[in-house]
């Protein structure tokens, strides 16, 4: 994977593989609400949408709905895979330390009941999503961090290891040089993968995980693991997840917002515009030296996604068939 160089190569808006299903609206007459009645058979369904370039972690949770099984497990299973990718350099074992040179993992997951599990600042356990499903499952809390979630990770059979690689170890040495943080889109040090899917039954699922900005203040954490912020999922409307600079995801509540615009009847895509313009237009904001971008994807099956820049792609698993498209973005100037 590439995702960290926001400005490597060109990007087009690809948002034409965006498949459009209808919907039967029906209205009490005593109330003032519509509702929207999605048609089971209409739901474009199984269908896997991840950021960035993750071919094979989408590929991975696409083969776990053709073969029945829930998008809970499919996003689960997805996202390990880009866990385990040493050379991607942002998500689990190989990602980039903390200025203190130590790897901290964050993860969350939601399920079709609105369930939520979540760990954050986790060291020495490569796949934080399944411990954050397990928080979720076998828990009676929806969060654990630090030493108490890598406690519970081990009592629940998961292994310490090591997490910094040579290959990331010399890149923090290199960086301990000069020491400077500057979050500047062109010299991108962070990322995450957000994946979201709808399984046989039309149910919605959704799970985030990432290793945080790379030379972060120890005990930073961003929007990934932040239910509302990297990932919202409620199974009546849709889901989405962000990428890109969490504090200005949580600063408006990026996912959350998409899924509460996509109730109120906009498209996913009409949605995600309208949460990247929370950001780029608040008064003073000086958005060109930070990147956002958004996914969603609605009880249809329509999806959408937006970035306030360039660079920023999606995988997308819909109709049997696995690309890689380039989002459309604000900046144009």
């Amino acid at each position: 994977m590439k995702r960290r160089n926001f400005i490597k190569k060109a990007s087009a808006t690809g948002l034409g593989f965006v498949a459009v299903s209808s919907s039967l609206i029906s209205c009490d007459e005593n109330t003032k609400d519509k509702k929207a009645v999605i048609t089971a058979s209409k739901v474009i369904k199984p269908l896997v949408i991840a950021t960035w370039k993750t071919d094979l972690a989408v590929e991975t949770a696409a083969a776990v709905l053709e073969k029945g099984g829930t998008a809970l497990d499919a996003v689960e299973q997805g996202c390990r895979i880009e866990e385990a990718n040493e050379k991607g350099q942002s998500v689990g074992k190989g990602g980039l330390p903390d200025r203190d040179g130590d790897v901290t993992l964050d993860a969350c997951i939601m399920d079709e009941k609105g369930n939520y599990g979540a760990v954050l600042g986790v060291k020495n356990i490569k796949h934080v999503i399944s411990v954050a499903r397990k928080v979720m499952e076998e828990t009676p809390h929806v969060m654990l961090v630090g030493d108490g979630a890598e406690k519970f990770a081990v009592s629940q059979g998961f292994k310490r290891e090591n997490l910094l690689t040579e290959a990331a170890k010399k890149a923090w040495e290199n960086w301990k040089i000069k020491s400077e943080y500057k979050p500047i889109i062109n010299i991108e040090n962070h990322d995450t993968i957000g994946m979201l899917a709808i399984d046989k039954n039309g149910d919605i699922s959704g799970a985030c995980t990432t290793s945080g900005l790379a030379y972060k203040m120890a005990g930073r954490v961003g929007d990934s693991p932040i239910i509302g912020g990297g990932l919202f999922v409620d199974n009546e409307v849709g889901g989405a997840s962000a990428t890109g600079l969490g504090e200005e995801v949580l600063k408006t509540v990026g996912s959350f917002l998409i899924v509460e615009l996509m109730r109120q009847g906009k498209s996913p895509q009409e949605a995600c515009e309208e949460a990247i313009g929370r950001i780029v237009n608040k008064p003073g904001k000086d958005f060109k030296n930070f990147q956002v971008g958004y996914i969603a994807v609605n009880k249809q099956g329509e999806t959408g996604a937006y970035s306030i820049h360039e660079w920023f792609s999606y995988n997308i698993y819909k109709n049997k068939k696995n690309k890689n498209i380039k989002s459309d973005f604000f900046n144009k100037a």
